[in-house]
């Protein structure tokens, strides 16, 4: 190539630029309108429900996704003033198999997003709300678009999946103001029942931890030869930390007041194999300190 030719051709490159160059800056200016349009509509959505902290989780996504499209949206805007015979058709046709392939590689975090929205949509528990989930139990702390945060009451954190906690169940302790525990009593073999039941019932009665309605009561559930089972019923207020609290007064209260009224409860025992050489296996109840059960 000589000299003349490579002129003429830095020529045509120049003249194309200088063809184009309309087309870039409307494209740099359609993309810089769309970035600060959807940094505003990301704003008013995220004040959209003004001051309602419940619901902040919620605004923060849907900003974001709202953001994220008009973003996507602008690009296409952009490319299509920039190169006038590019379409979102052809991108689609640019991805071809390589777009499915990467469907498929982030299956599980598209799971998890549009599980976290609609969680946050539903709203079957909120933030703040102690839950149970498999084996985990604790607060929810935070209820991202991929993972719900749960602290543990021992001071752990959990990250579960939302596509789990939206396709399994889960059990919300504090989905209403109060919930009902219960408690068994077993009794002695010949103890007085309605003694007994009047003692627990006082207790309960009596005591701040328990709400006067419902109002709580002592049931019969069970009863055979040796013993009778009793089922202590009231209602708390749900939140985990006021149920333990609460029930270890009851319970705390209700076994004195058995021992004052002179209600037996029954002794512990464990059984003894004996085995002899010459006679059938024997078994002999006797009875040991409460200790001695777990050693």
């Amino acid at each position: 190539m000589n000299s003349s030719e490579a002129l003429n051709t830095i020529h045509e490159m120049l003249r194309g630029f200088s063809a184009a160059l309309p087309r870039l800056i409307l494209a740099f200016v359609i993309a810089v309108f769309f970035y600060f349009l959807s940094s505003a509509v990301k704003a008013a959505v995220r004040r959209s429900t003004g001051g309602d902290s419940s619901h902040r989780t919620l605004r923060l996504a849907m900003g974001r996704i709202v953001q994220g499209a008009i973003i996507i949206i602008g690009t296409l805007v952009a490319a299509a003033a920039a190169f006038p015979g590019f379409t979102p058709g052809n991108l689609i046709s640019a991805l071809g198999i390589g777009g499915i392939a990467i469907g498929f590689a982030f299956k599980d975090i598209f799971e998890n997003f549009l599980a976290g929205i609609l969680i946050l949509v539903t709203r079957p528990f909120r933030i703040g709300d102690q839950i149970i989930y498999d084996r985990y139990e604790g607060t929810v702390e935070e209820i991202q678009t991929r993972a719900t945060w749960l602290k543990t009451y021992d001071g752990r954190r959990i990250l579960i999946p939302n596509s789990e906690l939206f396709k399994n169940s889960v059990t919300v302790n504090t989905a209403f103001d109060t919930r009902r525990l219960e408690y068994d009593f077993k009794l002695a073999p010949g103890a007085d029942i309605e003694k007994a039941k009047s003692a627990i019932v006082a207790v309960m009665n009596e005591s701040k931890e328990v709400l006067p309605d419902p109002q709580a009561d002592v049931i019969v559930i069970s009863f055979d030869q040796s013993s009778v089972i009793l089922r202590a019923r009231w209602w708390s207020k749900s939140r985990t930390s006021d149920v333990l609290l609460g029930q270890d007064r009851v319970l705390t209260a209700a076994r004195a007041a058995l021992a004052k009224a002179g209600v037996k409860l029954p002794s512990a025992s464990s059984t003894i194999v004996i085995s002899g050489d010459n006679s059938a296996n024997a078994a002999k109840s006797m009875p040991q300190p409460a200790l001695a059960k777990d050693q």
